[in-house]
């Protein structure tokens, strides 16, 4: 008597292939996903006093102390914005690029011990990173929207019809900050030193941002190098949308857009191949 075939419900090949990249699988593991988003925002703030409202602190006082400093004492010009109103908006966009980038940049290292026991895509984790990092974003936001709504009650800022491209911004920050964490992922497996450079060159990369100055303030011969800074555009853009002040120009969006698909697709590729060897170097 024949013995019967056996049928398996998940085959498991290893990818030999630079751009074997299986996008589908991640989605078929969105429950998982979803699950991963749930353990990352309770467990940051689970034995927390203040919890989730640490949210709205942080960037509160990332606010006033950029307007003490760099408003009242180094007088970096606001574009005749409200320092308050300017600084937030750069800090409540820069800390959603900035979370889905640490947070992201440690996957395997993090993640070794769950990584080792039972098989799921790995692209799973960076990928609920930069959703619990939405999550942050939506509540920083709307503390960002109620002090935006009082300065149009002022009649310092009016609402304009551009608003509408907000996700277009926020779209092209977590690819932005996806990429480049899941690539510092990649190369942590075997040089461990990018772990500890990862706050130092996020702070950097901060302050060559325009967060804290806008792009007016510059000599033209700089300016055109600061745009550059694919995440100039965008926070120009963000800045322009809500405050009417900024260098909002399509094509550099455009241009923010294609470096992030670019590093996507190149950080995609590199972390499929690191995965197949990485439990041997963590």
């Amino acid at each position: 008597m024949e013995e019967e075939k056996q049928s398996w419900s998940e085959i498991i090949e290893p990818k030999n292939k630079w751009f074997d990249l299986n996008l589908s699988e991640v989605w078929e593991y969105r429950d998982l996903i979803l699950l991963f988003v749930r353990r990352d925002f309770v467990s940051v703030y689970k034995q927390s006093i203040l919890g989730p409202a640490w949210h709205f602190i942080q960037p509160i006082f990332t606010t006033l102390i950029f307007t003490l400093v760099f408003g009242r004492i180094a007088k970096i010009s606001t574009d005749g914005l409200p320092p308050i109103l300017f600084y937030l908006t750069g800090i409540t966009l820069w800390n959603y690029f900035a979370k889905c980038i640490t947070s992201t940049s440690n996957t395997f290292v993090q993640n070794a011990s769950i990584f080792g026991k039972v098989y799921f895509p790995r692209m799973a984790i960076p990928v609920a990173n930069v959703l619990s990092a939405l999550l942050t974003f939506g509540i920083q936001f709307l503390l960002f929207l109620c002090v935006y709504c009082y300065f149009v009650w002022q009649g310092a800022v009016q609402v304009r019809i551009e608003v509408l491209l907000l996700p277009l911004f926020i779209f092209i920050m977590a690819l932005l900050g996806l990429s480049s964490g899941i690539i510092i992922s990649s190369l942590t497996t075997k040089y461990r030193d990018l772990t500890f450079l990862m706050g130092f060159g996020v702070q950097m990369l901060m302050y060559i941002s325009p967060v804290i100055y806008p792009i007016s303030s510059l000599p033209d011969n700089l300016k055109v190098i600061a745009l550059f800074n694919p995440i100039a555009p965008v926070l120009e853009g963000f800045k322009f949308i809500f405050l009417g002040e900024g260098v909002f120009d399509i094509v550099m969006i455009g241009y923010s857009l294609s470096v992030g698909l670019i590093l996507f697709f190149i950080g995609l590729s590199i972390f499929h191949r690191v995965e197949k060897t990485f439990m041997d170097t963590v």
